[in-house]
Parts: structure tokens; sequence; C-alpha cells
């Protein structure tokens, strides 16, 4: 039976706003920094790391899932009170209104696999402090909110029952805790320095946290946040690491934990050059909110949002697409259509996405590309109707077949200006047929006799054609 306790709730807000209020400076003297974590320290071999990187690396395609509090009057995840937009009393008031009357993990899971994406990631607790399983200390919504029960659990195991991975999305600070220091833009209540004994306190409480997500769910990645308020020594980051890869030596945790994490994680935009690291991953919003605001009418449409992922793809990358539920738990009709015609675009050209490497980049071909594991098929994307042939430049591999992914209608590929007497591949040309052209993004592939290789020499003046 589901316990209620509203009257916990305004003693609740009242004790917090005194905690917060302290008026501390905002200038704090930090601990002791450690050094950023280079690659090196992963504690495995680079095939060992390659292994337990290498479900993420097929994965290609992620569903974010900000659900909070927030959701129920549509505002800013946590940086609402943080940025003095409501007072942070105001912003617990919606506690009272989180339901999760209509939550479906089961439904929320298939939808998610029907997308196309291989994993999820949920935000078990925001900046805001409001867990969403039943946490020992803080805030929560099993005994907060109408709620009333464990979000978190039923989440997973929907995940798992569909094939999919499991993330667990998790915020270092927390504003609402009373032994954190930060609580808004403007205000502190103390400073590390001058009363180290309360920090402890803190790094006792979220470092449980993490242990008691990992103990209970057995998250495959752990995806923080908010690492940019403390360095390395002050979070802990290297222990906080080391505790959780001793709990699951096969766990991914991303790079907002002062970079010792597997992977990279920029934010709303496509990277102009490809990230440095190996392994990262683009997080992007359907329109210009993390979590449910229905004011914000600003939606990519389907075909922008796979053009992003096309361009993601080619650059190595995975895509962690954004779905902010509504307090009841349900999905805005908007996210839905975005995800359903996301999966007809992912279903018709699998092959092209999961388990594929980095194309072979705009020199080569002007448009996003992906190449298969075994470097054999080439994968080429195509948005719109093109004004006569495609061009591909310096393909120095004999092509055998070339069609259209999903229809497999053939492709007339005609290489033009090869001689025996240069190096040079010459130029390859693909005509391909209207008909078969897909309405957002048409893929063709080229099967190649060995693994692709590219003619990257200057070219040079004819010295002798002989």
């Amino acid at each position: 039976m589901r316990v209620r306790r509203p009257a916990r709730l305004p003693l609740l807000l009242s004790l917090l706003g005194l905690l917060g209020g302290t008026g501390a400076s905002l200038a704090a003297a930090p601990l002791a920094d450690e050094s950023p974590a280079p690659t090196s320290l992963h504690g495995e071999t680079d095939a060992q790391h390659a292994q337990r990187m290498q479900w993420f690396a097929d994965a290609k395609l992620g569903i974010f899932i900000h659900w909070g509090i927030y959701a129920v009057d549509g505002v800013d995840e946590s940086w609402s009170f943080f940025n003095g937009k409501m007072s942070h009393a105001d912003y617990l008031k919606q506690l009272r209104g989180f339901t999760a009357s209509a939550y479906d993990p089961q439904a929320w899971a298939r939808l998610i696999r029907q997308s196309g994406a291989r994993y999820a990631v949920l935000t078990t607790r925001h900046h805001d402090g409001v867990a969403l399983w039943d946490s020992k200390q803080g805030l929560n919504v099993v005994r907060d909110t109408p709620a009333g029960r464990d979000l978190v659990g039923p989440f997973a195991d929907a995940l798992r029952a569909n094939d999919l991975k499991v993330g667990l999305y998790y915020s270092l600070p927390d504003w609402s805790y009373p032994d954190y220091d930060v609580f808004t833009r403007k205000q502190k209540r103390y400073s590390l320095a001058a009363e180290p004994q309360r920090w402890q306190r803190f790094l006792d409480y979220y470092q449980g946290q993490i242990a008691d997500l990992q103990q209970r769910y057995r998250p495959d990645l752990i995806w923080f946040d908010g690492d940019w308020e403390h360095n390395a020594g002050e979070w802990q980051s290297a222990k906080l690491r080391t505790d959780m890869r001793a709990r699951n030596p096969g766990l991914i945790i991303n790079s907002r934990l002062n970079e010792y994490g597997d992977y990279a994680t920029p934010e709303l935009g496509v990277p102009v050059v490809k990230p440095a690291q190996t392994y990262w991953e683009l997080c992007l919003t359907m329109n210009r909110s993390w979590g449910y605001q229905p004011r914000d009418t600003e939606y990519k449409s389907p075909h922008q949002i796979i053009q992003v992922f096309s361009q993601t793809l080619s650059m190595g990358g995975n895509l962690l697409l954004d779905i902010g539920p509504k307090a009841d738990g349900s999905i805005d009709p908007r996210q839905l259509e975005i995800l359903e015609k996301l999966g007809r675009w992912t279903g018709k050209h699998a092959e092209a996405i999961y388990g594929t490497r980095a194309g072979i980049g705009l020199d080569h071909y002007a448009g996003p590309s992906t190449v298969s594991k075994d470097g054999r098929t080439v994968y080429l994307f195509l948005d719109g109707t093109p004004n006569g042939d495609l061009l591909v430049k310096g393909f120095d591999s004999k092509v055998l077949r070339a069609r259209v992914v999903g229809g497999d209608q053939p492709v007339q590929a005609r290489v033009l200006g090869k001689y025996d007497w240069s190096k040079h591949p010459g130029l390859l040309f693909l005509s391909v047929p209207k008909a078969a052209l897909d309405p957002d993004l048409t893929v063709i592939a080229l099967e190649l006799e060995a693994p692709v290789k590219l003619y990257r020499e200057e070219s040079k003046p004819i010295e002798s054609n002989g």
C-alpha cells in the first residue's frame, strides 16, 4: 500500500529555507586539487578499456530522460531557483504535484527500443537534490511526493527486459542539501576551508548515494553532472571512481567527474571538429529544454534530428537524445512523434548505424559517412535530392557493389580519370535512382573488395605519363 505524508512538506520547506539561507560569502578556499586523470589511469590496458567500452561504441543512440518535480510547473530543472527566477521554497512546493500516476516504465522501454536507441539515461537526482528512489538521506519522491514509490528500479528492470543498457544520471551538487556549500548563484552556506567537517558530511552523503544506486540497480553507465563547482580533490574524484569500479569493473563513467571518466560529453551542438577523445556522446534536446516545459514549442523536426545524428555518427560519436516526461509520467505527443519517426529511419538503416566507426571525412565525400567495423563497407548519407551524380574523391578501393540501404536498389558506380601511370585513384561518381530516395536521409552502401583505403597524397604536376 502506498503511504502519503503531505503534512511533512510545510515543515520541510521551512527547515530547508533556514538551512539554505546563511548568507555566506561566495569566495571559498579550495581544498588541494588532484591532477586531471590521464587515460592511462583507467587501471587497464588499452585493449581492456576498448573491450569495456565496446557496447557503448556500438550502441550509437541513447535516450536521455530528465524527469523530476520541475515538470509540475514546467520550469527549468534546479536552475530556476538557483538563478533566482523563483524562490527555493516555491520550487519545492512542486513536490506536492509530482504524482507519477501515468508512469509506465515498460511502455517507456518499448518506446526507447522502437526509436532505435540501445541505452537510456534517467536523472535519478538533479541539482535540486530530489531523488527518484528511496534514498536514506535528502529529499526523495518516495517520502516527499504523492508518487510514493521507487521510480528507478522499475525503469532499470524494464530496460533490461527490452535488451537495453541502463544509464543513471547523478548530479554531484545538491543545492538543497544543508551540508552542501553552494545554495544559489549568489549565496553560499559556508566555505570548505572554514568548515571542513561539514564538507566531509556532504562527501559521505553523496558517495553513499552512489553506492546505493550501484548496489540496488547495477547500472551499466553512470552519467555525472555538475563537476564544475569543485575540483577533483574536493569531490574526491579518483577515490570515487576506484570505489565504483570495485563494485562493478565493467561500469562506464562519463567525463563529468573532473575528467576521471571514459568518454566526453559535448552538449547541444554538433562539434565542428571531431573531439580528441576516442569515445564521445552528444547530448541534445528536442526543443530548448531538458525537462518538460509545455511553453517551449521550439522543437527540432525529426528530419533535423536525423541530420544531427548522421553528422555525429560520421565523427564516430553517439547521440543521447533527451525527452522530458510530464509530472504524471506521460510523454508529450510531440516527443512521441519524433521518437517514432526516428525509429522508422534507424530501423531502415540499422546496418549503417550500429557497430560502425567514423566515416571517410568531408575531404572525400561532401556529407556524413560511416564505415563498417571490418572496413569493407562504406556508408554515404545523402540529404535531399542530388542535382546529378554524387562525387567521392581519393577513394582508393575497388567497389564490388553499390546499393541503397533499406531497399537494396542498385546504384551505378563509375570511376573516371584513373590512369595506369598515376597513383591517383580517379573520381568515383554514383548515380542514385530518385525512386529510392528516403524522405529524410538516404544511405548508400559501397561494398568493397578490401578494407577501405583512402588516397591522401598531395597532388603534384605530372612529370611523365610514359
